[in-house]
């Protein structure tokens, strides 16, 4: 991952591009071509000159990712600036995502929706949270004497026993039916109003998100990675602040739908040997927000504040605004110190091969692909599993095994906390499968991370509260490892899916994420009146999408049985944005005056008809009686041409 501080592959592209700029720029002055000054120098400046601070590609993607060089300026360091602000933004977004998620017993008690605060034990003793309720820490039940019960349901607490009853030494406490003593401060469990608020709570929080991680697809097309993150950041501190003043359980739920960034960033600024480990560790390392959410909003904000004589209930909404600032300090920071692509500021659909505008269609033609499909679900069964774990096992730890609030928010956290290193994991192990064995290496990672990790979430599910918590916690901990490893692998395959719709692949499989959490949510943990069950039925999803892995085929990349149907040559002379296709196909836009994009108009150039245009973009015309400049057929001879760009096509920017 660390690579020496200006690659070969760096000089070797500023000479090229040197050269060619000393024999294109002859011909342009000798055929009467009028290039503006100032198109000429911007032109000049941020691209030709531009030597980055990390070993490029021909496309000047970074094919390193070396974490600590984080030194110069936009123009020489565009690819790790792209990483970190990609992986910040991440990080944040997930943890003002989920900060409500471990704060939310004590909204729940500022709302009064506990189970205790509706239903006061003097006049409801026989409430079902009530019978069923059994202290862990003390090992005491709140009845006394066993409870009384209706085809497995319970209807009361057994009566005290006469001999005890009649006993006169008998203390007050022995002759209790029902103890309400035993009663946590906030009785939250499954079946409770106060569960259900904060489950809907949780599944409006990823449902909603759907929706916009699909629309991310057209707005990173038309706005860039840089502005829609930044957009996104600013949208949402707005949010998170208003979740201070929540008061009713509608707004609670409405606050938590927020949004997530998204991977095709760094799909731009990676060449194809590193891309899978630059999109799991920058994912992963945003995904973390998750897990540290856990233990900051808590250990960190929470219990200092009502240390320091603070109450609760205003305590926790101080703690809500924290997030918020560093949102729109990361937002900012984003927008003045990052470019969406190595050699431009502002991205531009051309790069990655894409001739039409973005439009709503695009998803419908991309959802064809069954492939995409299978992966869309894939992710909901691994991503999507994470969210379902951020919104459930705090509660789980705090009401099913008991455990004070520092250390149930510690064990959740752990599960998230794997993110530092797992989900790179992932990658890593794509990339390096895919290095020595190729494509099928990336499609058998895919398939035994979501294989492992089915089997581990079914022994999640397996583990009840007379077993110690570390039990828990180890199984947890190897459950984290192989959803984190799976997310990894995924976007390990995604940049390879369909490279002119990279944004909408990318977009689209980001909402498959957000999609599983609430399937999850309303079909296996809401609706099931167990806490263990729901853990094993989950399990039973991803092991399903697991084994649809072998639908994954690409006739230039083979499939998990069979080998690619073309050879390696064609398919990289046939992939948009490769040297090899400019060279081909693409040869006459890469000058720095706007001819136009199609190979027609390459045509018509050499049979110089074509005509330069002094205006910024594309536009031109073909019509000689609008030509502000014509092209002489010396200067457009093939042969001239050829040898002044062939194999450097792709140096010179459109």
């Amino acid at each position: 991952m660390f690579g020496s501080r200006k690659g070969p592959a760096a000089k070797s592209l500023s000479d090229k591009r040197s050269q060619c700029l000393q024999r294109v720029l002859p011909f342009l002055v000798a055929s009467g071509c009028r290039l503006r000054q100032r198109t000429w120098q911007s032109w000049h400046l941020h691209h030709w000159m531009a030597e980055f601070k990390l070993a490029v590609d021909e496309n000047n993607k970074a094919t390193e990712l070396p974490l600590l060089r984080i030194c110069g300026t936009v123009r020489e360091n565009p690819h790790m600036r792209a990483f970190w602000g990609s992986t910040f933004s991440f990080f944040l977004a997930f943890l003002g995502w989920f900060a409500l998620a471990p704060l939310g017993l004590e909204v729940a008690t500022s709302m009064g929706r506990c189970e205790n605060q509706l239903y006061p034990t003097e006049s409801n003793p026989k409430r079902v949270a009530y019978l069923k309720y059994k202290n862990i820490s003390t090992s005491e039940p709140y009845c006394q004497y066993g409870q009384l019960k209706d085809d497995g349901t319970p209807t009361d607490c057994a009566d005290v026993p006469s001999e005890i009853a009649n006993n006169a030494t008998a203390t007050a406490e022995e002759k209790l039916k029902y103890r309400p003593k035993v009663l946590a401060k906030c009785v939250c469990t499954t079946g409770t109003q106060c569960n259900g608020i904060i489950a809907n709570a949780g599944v409006a929080a990823v449902g909603s998100t759907i929706f916009v991680r699909i629309a991310l697809g057209t707005l990173l097309e038309r706005f860039g990675p840089v502005n829609v993150q930044s957009g996104l950041l600013t949208f949402g501190a707005i949010w998170v602040a208003l979740a201070a003043t929540i008061q009713e359980p509608w707004q609670y739920t409405a606050i938590r739908a927020t949004f997530v960034g998204n991977q095709f960033w760094c799909s731009l600024m990676f060449s194809p040997n590193v891309v899978g480990t630059a999109n799991a560790t920058a994912a992963g390392w945003g995904n973390l927000g998750g897990g540290v959410t856990q233990i900051f909003m808590i250990s960190v904000l929470f219990n200092p504040l009502v240390s320091s004589g603070m109450a609760s209930d205003t305590a926790w909404r101080v703690s809500m605004l924290i997030p918020a600032v560093l949102f729109v300090v990361c937002a900012a920071a984003i927008k003045l110190l990052c470019w969406d692509t190595p050699t431009a500021k502002r991205f531009n659909v051309a790069l990655i091969g894409k001739t039409k505008k973005p439009s709503m269609w695009d998803y419908v033609e991309v959802l064809k692909d069954v492939r995409v499909v299978v992966m869309i679900f894939q992710y909901s069964a691994c991503f999507g599993t994470e969210l379902a774990m951020n919104n459930q096992l705090a509660t789980h730890f705090r009401t099913y095994f008991q455990l004070p609030a520092t250390d149930a928010f510690a064990l959740a956290g752990a599960f998230g906390l794997m993110n530092l290193f797992a989900r790179s994991l992932g990658g890593i192990t794509s990339d390096v499968l895919f290095k020595y064995v190729g494509f099928r290496g990336r499609i058998w990672a895919q398939f035994l991370a979501l294989f492992f990790e089915a089997i581990f979430l079914f022994g999640f599910g397996l583990v009840d509260n007379s077993q110690p918590w570390y039990v828990a916690l180890a199984v947890l901990v190897c459950f984290s490892l192989f959803v984190q490893m799976a997310e990894g692998t995924s976007y390990g395959i995604v940049p390879f899916m369909n490279q002119q719709q990279l944004a909408v692949v990318s977009a689209l499989v980001g909402a498959g994420g957000n999609l599983g959490a609430v399937i999850a949510g309303f079909c296996f943990y809401r609706p099931i009146n167990d806490p263990l069950i729901p853990f094993q039925v989950h399990a039973g999803y991803v092991m399903f999408w697991a084994l649809l892995t072998p639908f994954y085929y690409w006739k230039e990349h083979g499939g998990m049985f069979h080998g690619p149907a073309v050879t390696e040559e064609k398919v990289v002379a046939s992939e948009p944005g490769t040297a090899e296709a400019a060279d081909a196909n693409d040869i006459w836009p890469n000058i720095p005056v706007a001819l136009g994009n199609d190979r027609e108009n390459y045509d018509s150039v050499i049979a110089g008809e074509a005509v330069l245009s002094s205006t910024k973009g594309s536009h031109h015309s073909k019509s000689p009686g609008q030509a502000r400049s014509i092209v002489s057929n010396a200067f457009c001879g093939p042969l001239h041409l050829f040898s002044c760009l062939h194999g450097c096509s792709r140096s010179l920017p459109v």
